[in-house]
Formats: structure tokens, sequence, C-alpha cells
């Protein structure tokens, strides 16, 4: 893998686990998709699948897991090479990179400045790239 490719799945580590575990959260709910009372019950239905909203919801959840298996398999690759790194300070700056941190933030909680910070960063993604 790239260091570019790295960096990015570092970048977006944060918000696919969120959106893995909002997806998955969302996806338990299951609710009610035609008219069950009223004059909507009664009246006829179009019949074809492209009218149908039971269909229209069952593919929209399945490309909705399929970004679930997605965004899954990119977190796996990142936590696979986290052995990569055994130095402390780095640990802590992929920690907070992991989190969803900006360079400044990790510099200031570190007193570091953000320059040195994104040496350290580089070097991080340098290990875990050779980490295949």
């Amino acid at each position: 893998m790239r260091a570019e490719e790295m960096e990015q799945l570092v970048r977006d580590y944060h918000w696919m686990v969120n959106s893995v575990a909002v997806i998955r959260e969302s996806m338990e709910h299951v609710g009610g998709l035609t008219s069950k009372y009223g004059n909507d019950a009664a009246m006829p239905k179009k019949s074809g699948v492209q009218n149908d909203p039971v269909f229209k919801e069952v593919t929209r959840r399945e490309r909705r897991m399929n970004k679930i298996i997605e965004y899954e398999k990119k977190i796996m690759i990142l936590q696979r090479r986290l052995t990569a790194i055994t130095d402390d300070r780095e640990s802590e700056i992929l920690h907070w990179l992991l989190e969803g941190k900006s360079l400044r933030w990790i510099g200031r909680h570190m007193k570091i400045s953000d320059r040195h910070i994104g040496r350290l960063k580089d070097l991080i993604i340098r290990k875990m790239c050779d980490e295949e």
C-alpha cells in the first residue's frame, strides 16, 4: 500500500468506524413501508418491481451493507498494521490521529510543534506501509 493511501486511511478511520456503528444500528430498525390503514390501504397498487417500496428499501439497505463491508475491510487493513508502531510518542500521536484530531491539536496536547507532529506522522505512515 502506498503512503498516500495509508495516510488517507488514517484520516478516514474515525468517521468510518463511527459510520459502521451508526449504519449497523439503523439497520436494526425496520419501519413500515406500505399503507396499513385508511383509504390508501384499500386502493389498488401498481404492480411491478419499480414501484414496490419494499423492494426499493431492500435495495437501499443492501447498498448500505456493502458500504459497511467496504469500510470494515479498510478498518481491518489499518488495524492489522498498528503493531508496527512501538514507540510511545508515535503510539500517542497515532491514537489521536485515529480519533480524528488535527496535527495542531495533537501538538498543543503533547506540547510539541505541529510541524514536528507532521514529521512524526509521516514516519508512522512509512512504518505502517512497511508492515506488509
